[in-house]
């Protein structure tokens, strides 16, 4: 590889990448404004450290990273010292089980219907699963997306939210039936 290959082009970056990095972080964030400044904030850092690219990978590769590890700041932010929410949705999970451990017959899990590949159904049920993550404890939404949509690997989710991991599958248990009640309830 020449050296020429290693060489940023900072000015076509806001034309070539906005939009992917925008759609990157609005689905892990779901916060319009938030993402918009995460790709700004993204911008900024790529300039700041334009001269540590070592062209190992692309440019959007490098991009995304960055904006990744921003993304994952917010989860962390969002996620300290919010045991209200957890301790609301713990207790709205209460009497989605009999006291043996059964199902209880009005939360009894039901079929989607999301089976078919019509696309214009999916856009709306990823509308409504948006609406319904919106409606989780910052931290299980966090845990849950870097999970679930992020891919991330159970003992890095660990290590940047500070949870154990007894906690964390005690955490993606929970998400997930909130989710299935919330999806069963609005889909």
């Amino acid at each position: 590889m020449s050296t020429e290959s290693y060489q940023l082009d900072p000015h076509k970056w806001v034309k070539a990448y906005a939009d992917y990095l925008y759609a990157y972080a609005i689905r892990r964030i779901s916060n319009e404004e938030l993402a918009k400044d995460l790709v700004q904030e993204t911008f900024l850092a790529a300039l700041e450290k334009a001269a540590n690219f070592e062209g190992k990978s692309s440019e959007r590769t490098w991009l995304t990273a960055i904006l990744k590890n921003k993304i994952i700041d917010v989860y962390r932010k969002k996620s300290s010292g919010l045991t209200k929410d957890v301790q609301q949705a713990e207790h709205e999970q209460q009497d989605f089980f009999e006291s043996d451990g059964h199902w209880s017959p009005a939360h009894r899990p039901l079929e989607f219907g999301i089976e078919d590949k019509d696309h214009l159904g999916n856009k709306e049920f990823n509308a409504i699963l948006q609406k319904c993550l919106q409606k989780l404890p910052a931290l299980w939404m966090s845990v849950f997306t870097m999970k679930h949509i992020d891919d991330e690997d159970t003992t890095l989710i660990c290590t940047e939210l500070k949870v154990s991991p007894s906690n964390f599958w005690v955490i993606i248990h929970r998400t997930k039936l909130n989710l299935r009640a919330c999806l069963q309830k609005n889909w």
